[in-house]
């Protein structure tokens, strides 16, 4: 699957095939793709604790649950708790060095004097202040988006999750109290279509998006929607008018009670 598929693609597939385990090594690409992600300063603070539902013992299985749609965390055979190691800040001055080594950082011959004596002290009295929600929330997402599209190419489906149990799974997987648990990806086989319904529904573009300045929405071509629904990155809105069977199927096929919610 080419990566333009991937990303038309991209839907959150709430259900998956319990009973088909998901290879390790489709897991690791997954990672591959999110450590190679950027990250201001190359922190690199994403990290991950993957649970295999199979081989987990059955505290950690019972510790990553979730109050909404509950059902997709019991069904999927994996489930990624991507957290956010604050404390990769502190190393902060070695991830520079590495960039101006490289040559990725600077120019001149000096440089390596500007880093020491100017950059590192500069982040030095900021780095309480960068370990606060903010910028490395927005490298981390994109870490796990590359993830996400990595699953997708290669056939899997995954859904993140956020959960209120962030202090008892910190307890039960062992992190340490530096971590901020971010979400809970569900990973493995789909058991409905690609489509998932049809595209979900997204606010007006006009309202998302400006050009030079608030409320001068970004002028929008047609031409350029249509280019993008020939490429199949834009599928037709939900609802499908096949969804509630397959529903219906669902609910039947995964043994899912009640409305699918909780």
């Amino acid at each position: 699957m080419e990566l333009r598929e991937a990303i038309g693609r991209r839907r959150s597939i709430r259900f998956l095939l319990p009973h088909r385990p998901v290879e390790p090594e489709k897991i690791q690409r997954m990672l591959e793709a999110a450590r190679i992600a950027s990250h201001w300063g190359n922190v690199q603070s994403l990290r991950a604790v993957v649970v295999f539902r199979d081989s987990a013992p059955p505290e950690v299985r019972d510790a990553i649950t979730a109050p909404i749609a509950g059902y997709q965390i019991r069904l999927a055979p994996v489930v990624i708790v991507w957290y956010l190691e604050t404390a990769a800040i502190d190393e902060q001055a070695d991830r520079l060095r590495e960039l101006v080594k490289g040559g990725a950082l600077g120019f001149g011959e000096e440089k390596e004097k500007a880093l020491e004596e100017q950059l590192i002290p500069i982040f030095q009295s900021i780095g309480d202040k960068l370990k606060e929600p903010g910028l490395s929330e927005v490298d981390c997402g994109q870490g796990i988006a590359q993830a996400t599209l990595m699953a997708f190419e290669q056939g899997l489906g995954t859904c993140c999750l956020g959960s209120p149990n962030t202090d008892e799974i910190r307890q039960r997987l062992g992190l340490p109290d530096s971590c901020r648990i971010l979400v809970l990806q569900t990973v493995g086989y789909p058991a409905e279509s690609p489509e998932a319904g049809g595209q979900r529904p997204r606010q007006p573009f006009e309202k998302l998006f400006h050009m030079n300045g608030y409320g001068n929405p970004f002028p929008r071509s047609e031409t350029v929607v249509e280019e993008l629904r020939s490429d199949q990155l834009l599928q037709d809105p939900m609802p499908l008018p096949w969804r509630e069977a397959e529903l219906a199927y669902l609910k039947r096929a995964l043994g899912i009670k009640g409305h699918g919610l909780l």
